[in-house]
């Protein structure tokens, strides 16, 4: 990695007042201003979690499907620009999801086996800490499951390569930090009334995909045009947000925004 960032640490803690010492690294991890990822085995732990942290004056907020997908961009924007201090979810799973101020993942129920608990699952959410160079990840569990394991066993040999690599090349890690107008500029939704999610389209292939990258620049000579790139962008949107990508959900939002007001200026002549 060019900054030197190493695959985030991994503590297994005892469930057992697992939510007294998640309190007490939240409160150390917010002091150092960093962000904190909670990631819980339902929706209603999630939103009782969220709540229990608004009761004590944490700052925070809960993603899970039933929040509107393009407010979770904004919620992901609130939680950068340090608005709140935790994120509490479900599937926080999303690779490429770019959170450098995120210090601390802890995941709860670690060792309940299941599509979220599984190697893949954890190894992901594990790596929402991996551009911030204080990060730790916490698994809070009364056993270690071969998922478990296996993901620590991981980690610890990407470390040790990382570790090497970096003493070799003289290398310090360094968390990457953004602006604030980097930021927002990567989360650029702010109205985000009148989102459809209960339509949802398969794409067929990738094509469509490169027609709206090359589109995006055209000058378009007629209203059918306009009409049909709106479609188009509209589909795109809509399955980005089905599939928790919600930054592409966005730019394809203000991308559809802007040829709906081209098209209005059109009608007008």
């Amino acid at each position: 990695r060019p900054t030197g960032l190493l695959e985030p640490p991994i503590e297994v803690r005892p469930s057992v007042n697992q939510i007294d010492d998640l309190l007490n690294e939240i409160d150390k991890r917010v002091k150092e201003g960093g962000r904190v990822l909670v990631t819980t085995l339902t929706k209603r732990m999630a939103e009782e979690m969220d709540k229990y942290l608004q009761r004590i004056n944490i700052k925070s907020k809960y993603i899970h499907s039933d929040v509107d997908a393009l407010e979770r961009v904004e919620i992901l924007r609130q939680l950068r620009l340090g608005e709140i201090d935790v994120l509490v979810g479900v599937n926080l799973l999303r690779e490429g999801l770019d959170l450098p101020e995120v210090s601390l993942v802890a995941i709860l129920d670690a060792d309940k086996e299941g599509f979220l608990r599984n190697e893949k699952s954890l190894t992901q959410t594990a790596g929402r800490a991996a551009r911030n160079a204080n990060s730790l990840v916490i698994f809070y569990a009364d056993k270690i499951t071969q998922s478990m394991q296996r993901t620590i066993d991981e980690t610890n040999r990407r470390r040790e390569k990382q570790i090497a690599y970096n003493i070799a090349n003289n290398i310090v890690p360094k968390t990457v930090k953004k602006s604030i107008e980097q930021i927002m500029q990567q989360t650029s939704v702010l109205d985000i009334k009148g989102f459809d999610e209960t339509k949802s389209y398969a794409i067929q292939n990738d094509e469509d995909i490169i027609n709206i990258a090359a589109e995006e620049q055209e000058i378009y000579k007629t209203i059918p045009q306009i009409e049909k790139a709106i479609a188009k962008t509209k589909k795109l949107m809509e399955k980005a947000a089905k599939d928790l990508d919600f930054i592409e959900a966005a730019k394809l939002r203000d991308e559809m925004f802007r040829l709906e007001k081209e098209l209005e200026e059109m009608k007008g002549k």
